[in-house]
């Protein structure tokens, strides 16, 4: 067992940092075949009204269905990932949300934010309920829009941030100053809190950074009623005990259109 599985080191990463990583963590084919499914859900995507989210020129947000991925399954019983859920959140952690952001050429740098308020156990309890997960479908390079993240700051207060996630611009400087650029590699999964202040950079070369999101949460974050996980019957039988027993979803007949619940407020910066 590597240090990255030690609860130790999981437990001093998010709570200090406020981000880990494996590398590694799937063969570069897996991560093929996850580039290759977010296109073709992209663009199916682009097609319907209401798809997508902007998050700002040239950026896009797409919930979807676990069953759209091919690599669905691998992702959710990753031992890393469930070492990582069970170690921050507790056994009965659940998944709520999967998705993933386009940051395309011409993209803006975002302002630095949360992604949803931080709730009362983690601004007075000190104890975060939940955590998401990012998997590059490309070999990030410079140019290409970075992920931006400011360590340690999921504990900063927000008395003044808009809408809870906002910090005002006079406290960018503090920001910049931590700030940490991350260039994963196909294969590579991080996991950070979501009220760890970040952004995403502006994409100056000519190629697409998309990024697979999967959303977990401690037992009554509620965190899923900002999205709706679907599943088909006939799919829920396919998955395993370990994936069922984690999965927080509708058990549908027939997969419908997500209408998206969570439109972050300050990043629609102009149209995507």
């Amino acid at each position: 067992m590597t240090d990255a599985y030690e609860p130790a080191a999981i437990m001093g990463a998010l709570y200090g940092p406020g981000i880990a990583g494996l590398k590694g963590a799937f063969p570069r084919e897996w991560a093929e075949a996850l580039k290759e499914d977010l296109d073709a859900l992209y663009q199916d995507a682009l097609q319907r009204p209401g798809g997508t989210v902007g998050r700002g020129p040239k950026r896009h947000y797409v919930e979807i269905h676990p069953e759209d991925l091919r690599g669905f399954v691998e992702l959710a019983a990753h031992p890393w990932v469930r070492t990582v859920c069970e170690t921050v959140l507790g056994p009965d952690y659940n998944i709520v949300e999967i998705g993933f952001d386009v940051p395309n050429p011409g993209a803006v740098d975002q302002p630095w934010h949360r992604d949803f308020p931080s709730p009362e156990e983690t601004y007075k309890g000190r104890r975060l309920t939940s955590l998401a997960f990012n998997v590059t479908a490309v070999d990030v390079e410079p140019d290409m829009g970075p992920f931006e993240i400011a360590p340690g700051t999921q504990w900063d207060a927000a008395a003044d941030f808009e809408h809870g996630m906002f910090p005002p611009q006079h406290r960018y400087s503090r920001y910049e100053a931590r700030a940490e650029r991350k260039m994963p590699k196909m294969g590579d999964i991080s996991v950070r809190s979501a009220l760890t202040i970040h952004r995403g950079t502006a994409n100056r070369s000519d190629k697409a950074r998309p990024v697979l999101v999967l959303g977990v949460d401690a037992p009554g974050a509620n965190n899923h009623e900002r999205h709706d996980l679907q599943v088909t019957q006939a799919y829920y039988e396919t998955l395993p005990d370990e994936v069922k027993r984690h999965l927080l979803c509708r058990i549908v007949e027939r997969l419908e259109p997500i209408v998206q619940k969570h439109d972050i407020e300050g990043l629609k910066m102009g149209e995507a």
